[in-house]
C-alpha cells in the first residue's frame, strides 16, 4: 500500500490574518462540512509517482461521520477501498487480493478526505499560506505546520458556495496525488452496510504487520 499515505488533517487550512474575504471563505467551508453527517461525490484521481507515468482512476466516494468511507471505482472497474472507522480495506480485482490494516496505523493518502466529515480547525495545521483567485474560485496553497507528515505541500480549490472542487498533495518524494471532486451531495441517505467489507470468495487476504 505504498501509494496510500494517511495525511491526517490534510486540508485544515489557516485564514490569512487581515484578509476578511478569505477568512469568510474558509469559515464557510468549515460550516459546510462540519455540519454534514454524510457525503457523496464523484472523484477523478491522478497519481504521478516520481519518474513514472501518471495513473488515472475514477469512481464514487461516500463518507459518513466519523471516519467511514467507501471508494467504488469504475476505473479500474471493481477496485474497492473502504474504511469502517476501525480498519482500512483495499480490494484489487485484477489479482483478487484484499489488504487490511488498522486505520490509526495507515499512511493512506486518501483517508484524510474523511476530513470532509470531520472537525475542521483551519487555524492550526498549515504555514506559509498563499491564496489567489482562479476565475470565481479560490486556490489555496500551503505547507504542513508539522515536519513529521509525509508531504511537502497541499493545495485545494474552493468554489464560491464553499464546496471543495480539487485537492492536490505533493509528497516529499515528489509524487503528486490530485483529486477532482464533482456532483457533491451533502447528507444523502446511506446504508450502513456500504461501510462493511466482505472478503470476496477466493480472494487472498493480507493483513498489515503479518
Amino acid at each position: 500500500m505504498r501509494v496510500l499515505r494517511l495525511l491526517i488533517g490534510l486540508l485544515a487550512v489557516s485564514a490569512f490574518a487581515g484578509d476578511a474575504a478569505l477568512d469568510a471563505l474558509l469559515k464557510g467551508v468549515e460550516t459546510r462540512y462540519n455540519s454534514a453527517k454524510t457525503l457523496q461525490v464523484l472523484f477523478h484521481e491522478d497519481y504521478t509517482p516520481p519518474g513514472r507515468a501518471k495513473r488515472t482512476e475514477s469512481g464514487t466516494l461516500v463518507l459518513r461521520k466519523p471516519g467511514k468511507m467507501r471508494w467504488d471505482y469504475d476505473q479500474p472497474k471493481g477496485k474497492l477501498f473502504i474504511s469502517d472507522g476501525k480498519f482500512l480495506w483495499l480490494y484489487t480485482p485484477e489479482d483478487n487480493r484484499a489488504e487490511k490494516m488498522k486505520l490509526k496505523e495507515s499512511d493512506d493518502m486518501r483517508a484524510p478526505l474523511a476530513f470532509l466529515l470531520g472537525k475542521l480547525d483551519f487555524s492550526k495545521e498549515f504555514r506559509n499560506l498563499q491564496a489567489k483567485p482562479e476565475g470565481p474560485d479560490m486556490r489555496i496553497t500551503a505547507e504542513p505546520s508539522s515536519d513529521n507528515l509525509p508531504y511537502s505541500a497541499v493545495e485545494f480549490l474552493v468554489a464560491p458556495d464553499h464546496h471543495i472542487k480539487v485537492v492536490k498533495v505533493t509528497g516529499f518524494d515528489h509524487s503528486i496525488l490530485a483529486f477532482r471532486l464533482d456532483t457533491e451531495m451533502v447528507d444523502p441517505p446511506l446504508n450502513a452496510k456500504l461501510f462493511q467489507f466482505q472478503v470476496p470468495k477466493g480472494a487472498q487476504l493480507v493483513e498489515a504487520g503479518q
